[in-house]
Parts: C-alpha cells; structure tokens; sequence
C-alpha cells in the first residue's frame, strides 16, 4: 500500500483486524478491586501498626496472632502483591518493547511477587501458631 493510500484509511480501518486481548477490562477490574481493598486494609494495618508502637515483642507477637489480625494481615499481603503484579504488567506491556525482554520481565514479576507474598503468609501463619 502507497503512502498516499495510507493517509486516506480511518483510524478504524487501520485498526480493523488486529483484533483485542479480550482480556483488558478484566484486568482493569482486578486492579481498582485490589486498590480498593487496599484502601481498607492499609488504614487496618496503619492503625494496627500504630497502636503497637512502644509495646514489646510478646504483645506485638500476640496481637499478630490473633486469629482476626492474622487474617486481615495474611489479605492484605495478598491484595498488596496482587495489585503490584497487575500494576508491573501494565508498564512492561506500556513500556518494554522487545518481545525477549519483556517475557523475561513478564516472569520475573510473577516469580517476585509469588515468592515475596509466599515468603509474607508463611511468616504471618508461623506467628500465627507460634512456631
């Protein structure tokens, strides 16, 4: 196609065919769910965090334990790395360019954020039961 014949197709024409992810409104409504539960979890672990302030490590280590603060603590984990992930795969989607780099970085993301929430629900489930 000439250059000339280029200038004269619509932007819907030039887009007709390439067809979408059928994915995208999925995860736009994973990531503003997690932001908004992290909204309501951040101010629990804030105010959680702050009334330990001063207290020594038995009563810090109590309160971890309580079942209720544990498992706010445990989603909270969850929802924190979740959104990241979702977060991290946009601007490499935005951003990365070379198809190589961008699987890497695409596997890296999900390997850091699986292992770093892991490595965080087993820490909490261990004070949890008093290992």
């Amino acid at each position: 196609m000439s250059a000339s014949n280029n200038r004269l197709r619509t932007p819907l024409k030039t887009a007709r065919g390439l067809g979408s992810a059928k994915d995208g409104t999925h995860h736009f409504v994973l990531q503003r769910i997690t932001a908004v539960a992290l909204v309501f979890l951040s101010l629990y672990v804030v105010w959680l965090i702050l009334s330990l302030v001063g207290s020594d490590y038995a009563t810090v280590h109590a309160s971890v334990a309580n079942p209720c603060n544990a498992v706010l603590l445990i989603a909270f984990v969850v929802a924190t790395f979740w959104h990241a992930k979702l977060g991290l795969q946009v601007i490499i989607e935005d951003y990365v360019h070379t198809p190589w780099s961008a699987t890497v970085l695409h596997l890296a993301n999900i390997f850091i954020c699986v292992l770093a929430a892991l490595a965080s629900v087993l820490a909490i489930i261990r004070i949890a039961l008093g290992a």
